[in-house]
């Protein structure tokens, strides 16, 4: 979810490297990321993203604002263990189910107890899934038995688990949906709101923040017709809520925007309305102490009601074998917050994998350093310079300096060219071809020993061009049922051997498969950035091609991209002093070439790129 407001009250501190997770099923806990990756065997996380609900689906109708019925719905049964062993085939360490906890969606499943949502604060038909109705089950959509629905999820961390991956999942910690009801919570657990003193706007234990006196009204737009005009029972402009509450952007009118987030109501952590804090603030030396310290500070700490609630909700989530997961908007809420979350979640799994969304840079050290946090979205800079390179507007100088800026926090930067949130690389709006991707993958995934997220479908060209309904073509849609061409052309009705795929696509996908795996290679998973010099046959600095070298004790890597889709470069790369012999292309069809005074020269075709080995 892409961030609208900042959080109030943030802070931020001085770099030292914190708690990162180790793709091992060893407990030993580790407290630097360098020291992680210097133990052998080690891999850098790959981490698959997935819409669980869209993987599975067979269906190619495609109606925009169609039923489950009409589009058809992907099951947790979809992912067969053949299908699991092809995505553990691309390098995966991680897969990151995407809409796997029960949120708001139009759909009648009263028969199963479950109350009906109101598509009037509900976005698409199928639903956000960052608008979580229920934290202690799944989506019913999900199941093929809705009343088994939580262990047929149980059965697919299994099945992952079998597989030789790891489970990540979504935790949306800065709103819940308008009608949140937890069907599931274990006894003794009150539903989020269930306690709050609904007649002032902000006290500290309240769930919810409140426009005290005033009910909820629907926001109002000519250019948005709910369902896209298609009847229905409860699409009447009208949803009950008295008084209302803030919504989960931090909009505190009555009646939100139709911009806002308005299908979700902003959770409180304490923070008062004028942006002071209700709760302990981290001393600044917390930030070169380990996640055992900051578990100790809190213990003897009156915290905000909502901390408790989301601790327990992940504590239950850990003891169902989820191995980790992923933050929605986590520069929303405090850094405090995380470091009591955080904490505590490693003293249960010292391993678990801690992935937030955050796009401030300004936030980034303190998130990592104070919050905890294992790994941050490196969007905003690295992934926005690389985007503008693919599309002719920016520089190869320009993704260098911003990767340089980030230099020191480096291993814990996750790059990525799609996700949920971002435009398909073969969509008009982006780059308008799958192969122009490539170098990029090849300079996101290389580049550093940050983890790297590929998406579903980004390896066989998905472009995104399916109109669903709510929202517009460019990225698969998260909001409704719908088909997914090219990864169903993949799937091929649930084989999944590709049969379905064009040539062009099957030799992305290869392509992709041996970048991907590249992970295992010392030089990228435990070695260091050497910064080159490159240059083209003009002797110009070369504003298209990038270039750099990764070295670890056992291996020197020369990595050097072309993002020109029309010419080919010829590039020389100047090497550190003593960088001499063969090198070998280990990625296309470049073969060996020899550095005479640590200089190597080679002949790059549109859109290529090589990864040398030199020959110790």
């Amino acid at each position: 979810m892409k961030p609208l407001v900042i959080a109030l009250g943030l802070i931020t501190g001085s770099v030292v490297l914190s708690a990162c997770n180790s793709i091992n099923d060893n407990k030993t806990p580790v407290t630097d990321t360098q020291s992680l990756a210097a133990q052998p065997g080690y891999a850098k996380p790959v981490v698959y993203q997935v819409f669980t609900r869209l993987f599975g689906n067979t269906n190619s109708n495609n109606i925009p604002w169609g039923t489950k019925e009409q589009n058809g719905v992907g099951k947790f049964a979809d992912f067969t263990p053949k299908a699991l062993s092809e995505i553990k085939a691309m390098g995966v360490s991680h897969v990151w189910y995407t809409g796997v906890l029960h949120h708001a969606l139009v759909g009648d499943y009263t028969e199963y107890g479950i109350a009906l949502d109101d598509p009037d604060v509900v976005k698409g038909r199928a639903g956000s899934p960052y608008a979580v109705k229920d934290y202690y089950n799944v989506n019913p959509d999900l199941a093929v038995n809705p009343a088994n629905r939580l262990a047929e999820f149980e059965a697919l961390i299994a099945r992952t688990h079998e597989a030789g991956m790891k489970v990540v999942i979504d935790i949306v910690p800065n709103h819940v949906a308008r009608n949140y009801q937890s069907l599931s919570a274990p006894q003794g657990v009150s539903d989020f709101g269930a306690n709050d003193d609904t007649s002032v706007t902000y006290a500290r234990d309240n769930n919810f923040y409140y426009v005290t006196g005033e009910d909820f009204s629907v926001p109002s737009s000519q250019d948005y017709q709910v369902l896209g005009g298609e009847p229905h029972p409860l699409a009447d402009g009208q949803f009950s809520e008295s008084p209302a509450k803030w919504t989960g952007n931090g909009a505190r009118a009555a009646q939100p925007h139709i911009h806002d987030w308005y299908e979700t109501v902003k959770v409180n952590y304490g923070v008062k309305p004028d942006g002071s804090y209700d709760f302990a603030t981290l001393p600044a030396q917390y930030a070169q102490l380990d996640y055992r310290a900051h578990y100790a500070f809190w213990q003897d700490k009156k915290l905000p009601d909502s901390w408790y609630k989301f601790r327990d909700i992940t504590y239950y989530w850990l003891d169902k074998g989820v191995d980790g997961f992923r933050y929605d908007m986590a520069e929303m809420v405090p850094v405090e917050f995380w470091s009591f979350l955080n904490a505590s979640i490693k003293m249960k799994n010292p391993d678990a994998f801690i992935l937030a969304e955050v796009y401030n840079p300004t936030l980034y050290r303190s998130y990592i350093e104070q919050g905890k946090m294992d790994y941050l979205y490196d969007k905003v800079g690295f992934y926005d310079s690389l985007k503008a390179l693919m599309q002719g507007k920016g520089t190869a100088q320009q993704v260098l300096d911003v990767h340089a800026s980030v230099q020191d926090i480096a291993p814990h930067m996750l790059h990525f060219l799609e996700n949920h949130d971002e435009q398909r690389i073969a969509s008009p709006e982006f780059a308008g071809d799958a192969n122009k991707g490539k170098p990029a993958m090849v300079v996101s995934h290389l580049i550093s020993q940050s983890p790297t997220l590929l998406y579903f479908a980004q390896s066989v060209g998905e472009d995104g061009s399916e109109m669903a309904g709510f929202g517009k073509p460019s990225r698969t849609s998260i909001f409704d049922y719908i088909g997914v061409p090219a990864h169903q052309a993949w799937m091929n009705q649930g084989k999944f051997d590709g049969a379905l795929l064009s040539e062009e696509q099957k030799a992305l996908r290869a392509y992709y498969q041996k970048l991907m795996n590249m992970a295992s290679y010392s030089a990228i998973a435990q070695g260091e950035f050497v910064s080159t010099a490159v240059t083209t046959t003009s002797a110009e600095p070369a504003t298209k091609v990038i270039g750099f070298a990764r070295q670890s004790d056992s291996q020197r890597l020369i990595v050097v991209s072309n993002f020109d889709a029309s010419h080919a470069q010829n590039v020389s790369i100047q090497l550190p002093d003593g960088w001499q012999g063969k090198a070998y292309d280990k990625l296309e069809q470049h073969g060996q070439v020899t550095l005479n005074n640590s200089l190597l020269t080679v002949t790059l075709a549109p859109l290529a790129s090589a990864v040398f080995e030199l020959e110790n």
